[in-house]
């Protein structure tokens, strides 16, 4: 009966406070038996402090690359104990992965590029892959080649090859028809799409219903495609500065849009004056899962 007295948070309010859809909360108490939140009169969950903190520390286990099934094998077998080992050690296993994968992609190695990332499957999240290895090795291909230190094949070859693997994984994500649409495209006549199939994805691993409409979409049919669809957001990546100027056209004729939400990610942005950052500060996204996590609670909840 004390811990009746004590639930006092429900599952909208956890939802909000994690960062994670309510439907996955429930999905994890029937599937997992973490919790067993006490109901209200009407049988609504009410949550403690206590379950709280349980569920905060399993959603930092699963953000740092645990499977939820790992995170809650970990809780039970050692209650959260060593875990600044365990984590350090799993950072460590990923870094190595993510420096093969690198040197094999840099040598043209598709078939142990494959390899590789197979195994980085095996061992950690399907996000914590997508997100952390393969993100991390797209920037610093970018960077290689913006600074000369990889060729334009380099880069190509990359590219394609992640653009393959992780659309494998993109087909396969479910759709929750009950959160907001989301329209994902890049810029005008920007072709660098693999930053926006990333946080894509991101999106729809935690339900929300995306379009991905990629690369190579003029602006006017980026406008009809909204107002056919009519979002609540979209979502619009820039890469290639020489793009800037047609991009930050369509992000106006959007932002005139009351029922819209705009959000910006990509380089091109950084190429923009102090004055001009100030006026869209609000609209980007960011570059880390935290960043994307708080602006997602910022516009979308």
């Amino acid at each position: 009966m004390a811990e009746q007295a004590d639930g006092k948070y429900n599952i909208k309010a956890v939802s909000t406070l994690l960062g994670i859809h309510p439907g996955t909360l429930r999905a994890w108490e029937r599937r997992y038996n973490i919790i067993e939140p006490v109901r209200n009169d009407a049988g609504h969950r009410l949550y403690t402090d206590e379950q709280l903190r349980i569920l905060k520390w399993i959603v930092h286990k699963v953000d740092n690359g645990f499977t939820i099934g790992q995170a809650v094998d970990l809780l039970s077998k050692q209650g959260g104990a060593s875990v600044y080992e365990q984590e350090h050690g799993h950072q460590d296993q990923m870094e190595a992965v993510r420096q093969q994968l690198m040197t094999s992609l840099l040598k043209f190695e598709e078939r142990k590029s494959n390899e590789l990332l197979d195994h980085a499957f095996g061992m950690f999240s399907i996000e914590k892959v997508l997100i952390d290895i393969l993100g991390s090795i797209l920037i610093e291909v970018g960077d290689k080649w913006e600074k000369g230190d990889i060729s334009t094949a380099h880069e190509h070859f990359v590219t394609a090859f992640l653009r393959t693997r992780i659309g494998m994984v993109f087909n396969n994500l479910p759709i929750n028809g009950f959160l907001p649409k989301v329209i994902c495209v890049c810029g005008p006549d920007d072709m660098h799409e693999i930053g926006l199939l990333i946080f894509t994805f991101f999106l729809k691993r935690r339900g929300y219903e995306t379009i991905y409409l990629g690369a190579g979409i003029p602006k006017d049919d980026v406008i009809e495609v909204v107002d056919e669809v009519k979002p609540k957001m979209v979502v619009i990546s820039c890469t290639m500065p020489e793009t800037l100027h047609k991009t930050m056209d369509l992000v106006d004729k959007l932002v005139k849009k009351d029922s819209v939400k705009v959000g910006l990610g990509g380089s091109a942005f950084k190429h923009l004056s102090e004055i001009e950052l100030r006026k869209i500060q609000d609209m980007m996204i960011g570059d880390s899962q935290q960043d994307w996590s708080n602006w997602l609670k910022r516009d979308l909840t």
